[in-house]
């Protein structure tokens, strides 16, 4: 390997302590990265050495001594491209953890322990191994763990120590014979064995990618010449793969690798089923029927205005207007729901399925590099996180094709500790979970079912596994939960140690003994070394706010076939199954003052462009840490549409997010199935769903912000070329970034994308292989089948290094990173600002809804913390609503119906105004005693009976077409009162603020009160917490409850009683105080307490009670005469 041949030996540095390192520096130096290394200390500083100084080691100190190595590729100095070489650089990869950053330098200290447990799986960081017969170093491993010795004698050599070796002498140091290389190479470019085709390079790519397989002449181009020499390839009939007429003799010989059967029938991977038109025809014309009665309606409001009381009248016709406004916005585009299905079956027969050429059937799926987030192991447990990348590790996918990336945005060693210890219990986790089939894969979930975990299992030895898998669980949460603990009293160990150390050299140095020792109160990693991130004492360079740069490859790139288990191996027998793990990487970004790091949309887009560099999956899947995969296949069911004809202008599969520990009446609609199975699933038939934040599977190419493939753009720019190739334009070479986009200059690739050479190489790959086969005329971008069953090249330190590199805090400066590539800042919602660009480049997206739900998560029940997350949301949408990208500013490529539903994104929380005053209405009408009409007219009452009618009828046919349940969609209608009335109109005001005056404010806890039974698992469902939030929706409910009392009591002791006034008046307050029940339940707290709220409801209820006994049974007179008219208080 290239990088390699720029390594010297780090044995002697190792003897130290210390570790190697590799740094990126110039990402354009034509020579490749430049390579620093030093020695790490015990005391976590680092000390850059050369070869010959380090028997001076000792005499330094501690300034640094930067040695920077060059060494070109000389004839005696090539590289070593042989399979012990690769396998030995992969695993000195991931033994080291990286760290660099703004202004320093990058390097990889060699970790000898990761967590306190031992550690067996081969592929992840700090397995143990045997020792190095020369520097008791770790000896170099193969993907089973076993040892790989390069000579025939079996002498046990490290990695350095061989290094060494080879460049000195090349006779191995146990027999003194010439290392016998060669024996030990795999030829890992016989593409026609394993039925795979080779990706052509981006045009003028001088670059061996990792992440490519190249076939280019002298001059770097693509050979089509030996392509079609060594795969034995034709052009033809749509440019999809056919044999040669007289290829075979006979019919019955298969194809070869690659090449598509003409005899086998082509068949979609997912279908589109409308909705009956026995549901939607009667729906729509409900809703054009609705649309008109409403125009009559405020017609008529307008043309009769009450003249007793103008300013009731005009109050409520202007928030009714406003209402049927912000109903077309929210309905008309519920006008083409669409369900979608997938077909797997299809899908293994494309991609997975073994063929003569193929025998091991390795799979020709695309890569999916999935993405966790999370910032602040005190709000989102560990425990939780490793749940989910356990049930990530797990996911049914070709597992050389996955990569799973962590970030942690709070850079704390306790959630790289626990993402440690799941990677080890994932050695024994994922293989149970393959073996059995089980589901979910969450283990956390998995053990907490409350049914029958023998259905539909057959193995004999299935009780004994889930007794022994379930016990090593409860001991890994141990563990887990333990953490804390663990590293606090490791750390204060080391710094006792140091802090004797200090006090012994100020002896020593005759220092006055008086004078306070002043040690630094660090964080320490296991194998006694400071942790680069942040520290239990926050310090300079080592706080939340100010820490390197972190990159550990926690688990490396599996080998791409199958290594199947044995029953000695682990407590199970995994014999059969195979028992690889997908890569993952642990990736906590550069943060340091004076930088706007942007949140979790910052920490996303540094996940981008790392992931770009170490797999460059062509398709991205991101997760909240507390969203699990419920669904082995979801990643499948999603590459249904991805590989499916047309599905190259998809720039993202969103799914529906489920929840988990909702209380059974959904009191607060946490489940918001009315927005997920309704307003999304509507969204479908348009342009495509909305982003919303997790559950996304995102096509790579489309976040870097380019537009996506048009045809008809193509064949505008050469039409000649489209009229001579006719029906064999479905299938189009790699494109280099100025055919991606017009307007993009080659050059200027640095500013857009950043300097990173790598990234930009690695943009015109992730496209080709990101589009769907070229196997029917109707794909206008495909490639040839079998070009990714390719394997991967083992990773190396100078890619890595660059990885850490595009982390840093300065990579973004002078780029388009979060303006036009990536995910989009300036947005507490993020995600939707993101959805909605790529929308207006004229991307579309699909809604995939599974049979079994792909994901679940947790959301808050709690009253108070619902209101917050709404507030959240709403506050985003006020920001979206000032900027430019309101809706109003799309382009022409965001159709109509799409264009409504991102306008209403944007206004309704402005509809918060109207709702406030409108619920206060009726109190004022029955305070005042005059009505919003005249009088109870016939036209008004049947305005309003037709407009109710429509109202149920539209809902009853939603749930029909939505699977939305009735009491849900009740839920729904009562939450959004709920939230109009305070936390929408708290965003209204906080962004108005922030527009206006530039003033920023926060709407906070103030108390809090929570239950007892801390057994109940719905707990917080009692606990009450005091917010600001909560006081227009309390006063709104007092207005309305004491406002009926009076006017009840006023309209039975009046001489004329006007009942007609006070059932208007009453009846739009009892819809106030209806949709106000959850919120009233949700102040009550726990069952069983009784807070004094109810009192005074309850007085009230009591007073109203009499005062109808009174007028029922009024007292008599001294006439005989009742006196209930006439009655005044003595």
């Amino acid at each position: 390997m290239a990088s390699m041949s720029r390594q010297p030996s780090k044995k002697s540095a190792r003897n130290g302590g210390g570790s190697s390192s590799g740094s990126s520096q110039g990402a354009n130096n034509a020579g490749g990265p430049t390579v620093k290394f030093a020695r790490r200390t015990s005391s976590g500083r680092y000390v850059s050495l050369s070869r010959d100084d380090m028997d001076m080691s000792s005499d330094l100190s501690g300034d640094y001594m930067n040695y920077t190595v060059h060494i070109p590729p000389t004839p005696d100095n090539q590289p070593m491209d042989t399979s012990v070489a690769m396998k030995a650089e992969e695993q000195y990869v991931s033994n080291s953890l990286f760290t660099g950053g703004f202004n320093s330098v990058t390097r990889a200290h060699l970790m000898d322990k990761v967590i306190d447990s031992e550690v067996t799986h081969p592929q992840m960081a700090g397995s143990k191994g045997s020792a190095c017969s020369i520097c008791d170093g770790r000896v170099m491993r193969d993907e089973r763990g076993n040892d790989v010795t390069p000579c025939e004698c079996r002498f046990k050599i490290c990695r350095d120590c061989f290094i060494d070796a080879q460049k000195e002498s090349g006779m191995c140091p146990g027999c003194k014979e010439p290392y016998k290389v060669a024996e030990y190479e795999e030829d890992l470019t016989e593409y026609p064995n394993n039925g795979a085709l080779p990706l052509p390079a981006p045009n003028g790519s001088k670059r061996n990618s990792n992440m490519s397989v190249m076939k280019r002449n002298q001059n770097g181009e693509f050979d089509h010449n030996k392509w079609l020499f060594e795969t034995q390839g034709t052009y033809g009939v749509g440019n999809a793969y056919w044999p040669q007429d007289d290829m075979y003799d006979d019919g019955e010989e298969p194809l070869p690798g690659g090449m598509l059967d003409p005899e086998k029938p082509w068949k979609p991977l997912s279908r589109i089923t409308p909705i009956p038109s026995g549901i939607m025809s009667p729906y729509r014309l409900i809703i054009v029927v609705r649309l008109v009665v409403l125009c009559f309606f405020l017609h008529w409001r307008v043309v009769h205005p009450n003249v007793d009381a103008v300013w009731l009248w005009l109050m409520s016709i202007i928030c009714e207007i406003w209402f049927a406004f912000s109903w077309i916005l929210d309905q008309i585009p519920k006008l083409h729901p669409v369900n979608r299905s997938t077909d797997l079956e299809v899908l293994h027969d494309k991609f997975d399925t073994p063929t003569p050429s193929n025998p091991s059937g390795r799979s020709d799926l695309p890569g999916v590099d999935l993405f966790v987030s999370t910032a602040d192991p005190e709000k989102e447990p560990p425990l939780t996180t490793a749940n989910t990348i356990l049930s990530i590790l797990a996911v049914d996918y070709p597992v050389e094709k996955l990569a799973c990336y962590v970030s942690d945005d709070g850079g704390a060693l306790l959630t790289f500790e626990a993402m440690a210890e799941a990677a080890s219990f994932a050695d024994l986790w994922v293989p149970f979970c393959r073996k059995h089939n089980i589901e979910p894969r969450n283990p956390d979930s998995y053990f907490s079912l409350k049914v029958d975990p023998t259905k539909n299992k057959s193995r004999p030895d299935f009780v004994k596994d889930r007794r022994r898998v379930k016990r090593e669980y409860d001991e890994f949460k141990v563990r887990i939960n333990g953490l804390p603990d663990s590293i606090r009293r490791r750390s204060d160990a080391f710094n006792a140690r140091e802090e004797m150390k200090m006090m012994k050299h100020m002896k020593e140095s005759g220092a006055d003994p008086s004078e306070p020792v002043k040690v630094l109160k660090a964080t320490w990693m296991a194998d006694g070394t400071h942790w680069p991130g942040t520290w239990a004492t926050p310090s300079s360079e080592h706080s939340k706010s100010d820490h390197a740069g972190i990159l550990q490859v926690m688990l490396k790139p599996p080998s791409p076939d199958p290594l199947l288990g044995s029953a000695d191996d682990k407590i199970i027998d995994f014999t059969e199954v195979d028992t690889r793990l997908p890569m993952f990487v642990y990736v906590s970004r550069e943060k340091r003052p004076g930088y706007d790091h942007n949140k979790k949309a910052g920490a996303m887009n540094a996940l981008v462009r790392s992931s770009a560099i170490l797999s460059n999956g062509p398709f991205i899947l991101n997760l909240d840490c507390d969203h699990y995969i419920y669904n082995c296949k979801a990643v499948r069911e999603g590459m249904c549409f991805m590989m499916d004809r047309g599905g190259e202008d998809i720039c993202y599969i969103q799914f529906p997010q489920r929840f988990e520990g909702i209380d059974p009446s959904d009191r607060y609609a946490n489940h918001n199935t009315v927005f997920f199975d309704g307003n999304m699933r509507a969204l479908d038939g348009v342009q495509g769903p909305m982003y919303v934040g997790t559950g996304c599977m995102f096509r790579r190419f489309a976040l870097y912000g380019f537009d996506p493939p048009f045809a008809d753009k193509d064949d505008k720019k050469d039409p000649k070329k489209n009229s001579e190739e006719g029906h064999q334009g479905n299938e189009t070479p790699a494109m280099n970034a100025s055919e991606f986009d017009s307007n993009l200059d080659v050059n200027l690739l640095p500013k857009r994308f950043g300097n990173s050479t790598m990234l930009s190489e690695s943009i015109p790959i992730a496209e080709f292989q990101g589009r769907p086969l070229a196997d029917h005329p109707a794909v206008k971008y495909g490639r040839p089948p079998g070009v990714l069953r390719v394997p991967r090249d083992p990773l190396d330190a100078s890619t890595v290094a660059e990885a850490v590199s595009v982390i840093s805090c300065w990579y973004e400066d002078k780029t388009e990173w979060g303006d036009r590539v990536g995910w989009i800042y300036g947005s507490v919602t993020e995600d939707v600002v993101t959805g909605y660009r790529m929308h207006n480049r004229g991307w579309r997206s699909v809604y995939c809804i599974t049979k079994r739900d792909a994901f679940r998560g947790s959301a808050p029940i709690n009253l108070t913390d619902r209101l917050h997350q709404v507030l959240r949301w709403a506050t985003g949408s006020v920001e979206i609503f000032f900027s430019k990208n309101n809706a109003f500013l799309a382009s022409k490529r965001l159709k109509i119906l799409q264009r409504f539903a991102y306008l209403n994104v944007g206004i309704y929380p402005f509809t918060s105004i109207f709702l406030v005053v409108y619920c206060f209405l009726p109190a004022l009408s029955l305070f005042s005693g005059y009505f919003i009409v005249q009088t109870l007219s016939i036209a008004f009452l049947i305005y309003l009976l037709i407009i109710t009618i429509c109202l149920v009828m539209l809902a009853i046919l939603e749930v029909k077409w939505s699977g939305v349940e009735l009491e849900q969609w009740w839920r729904n209608e009562q939450f959004w009162l709920i939230s109009g009335t305070s936390a929408h109109l708290a965003a209204v005001v906080q962004g108005l603020l922030k527009v206006i005056a530039g003033i920023e404010i926060s709407f906070t806890l103030t108390s809090k009160s929570s239950g007892e039974d801390d057994d109940d698992i719905f707990a917080d469902l009692y606990i009450v917490k005091w917010s600001s939030l909560m006081v227009p929706p309390i006063v709104i409910a007092m207005m309305n409850i004491i406002a009926i009392a009076v006017a009840f009591s006023r309209t039975i002791y009046s001489a004329n009683p006007q009942w007609s006034k006070f059932i208007g008046g009453g009846f739009f307050s009892f819809w106030v105080l209806a949709h106000l029940y959850p919120f009233a339940k949700g102040l009550m707290g726990r069952r069983g307490k009784t807070p004094t709220i109810v009192f005074v409801w309850s007085g009230l209820i009591a007073i109203t009670l009499s005062l109808l006994w009174v007028s029922i049974s009024p007292p008599k007179g001294s006439d005989g005469q009742g006196t209930g008219g006439d009655f005044q208080f003595p």
